[in-house]
């Protein structure tokens, strides 16, 4: 029986207990959570590009005027640097155990990020009092369109970062706030690479 078993055994699959034991254990949760964060990152992915890939091909045109960027920007930009590397400490702190740090520094995240989103409304006050409107020029409305986009779905994490500050009020198990701050760490990320090759695009033109 046992060597009937051995030759008949597919190495590629996991073994009926290895699962049994992942069940129980609550280790399947953890890798759904991550492959959900992928697969939704996925179509974000390819709605950037394609706006990048229609920003390329609009500046072309002879109507295309480069577009005056305000150094609040570069501001913004060291901002959302220092939330992503606040959630990248809490993200640390969690997996080493240390919930003090982990809070303060998932707190930290979530102040920078909505000082990004507040500095790129005031950039965007900056250029309209400069006279540069979405309807004046090509260029105009792709950096109005570019930044609104990405502040919504900065929103977005925003709501998951507030999910996770409210688990962490309530006591909930420090497994699953671990994984919470791990998927907003891994967006946040994400969104600054994003915002990173945004900011290059309108500086490069």
């Amino acid at each position: 029986m046992g060597l009937f078993h051995h030759l008949t055994r597919k190495p590629w699959l996991p073994e009926q207990s290895e699962i049994d034991n992942q069940v129980q254990g609550g280790a399947v949760a953890l890798p759904t959570a991550k492959v959900g964060l992928r697969v939704f990152l996925f179509p974000i992915s390819a709605l950037f590009v394609l706006f990048f890939i229609a920003y390329l091909m609009r500046m072309s045109f002879a109507d295309w005027q480069t577009l005056h960027d305000p150094r609040l920007l570069w501001i913004n930009t060291g901002v959302l640097i220092l939330s992503s590397l606040a959630l990248q400490r809490s993200r640390i702190r969690a997996r080493n155990g240390n919930s003090a740090g982990m809070r303060r520094n998932l707190l930290y995240g979530g102040l920078f990020a909505f000082a990004f989103l507040a500095g790129q409304l005031v950039a965007w006050e900056q250029l309209v009092s400069a006279g540069y409107f979405a309807d004046t020029n090509p260029a105009n409305a792709f950096f109005y369109l570019f930044t609104a986009l990405h502040g919504v779905h900065l929103l977005g994490g925003l709501v998951a970062w507030g999910r996770t500050v409210l688990k962490i009020r309530r006591g909930v198990k420090m497994e699953e706030i671990r994984l919470s701050v791990e998927l907003c760490t891994v967006y946040w990320h994400y969104l600054l690479v994003v915002w990173a090759a945004m900011f290059s695009l309108l500086l490069a033109t």
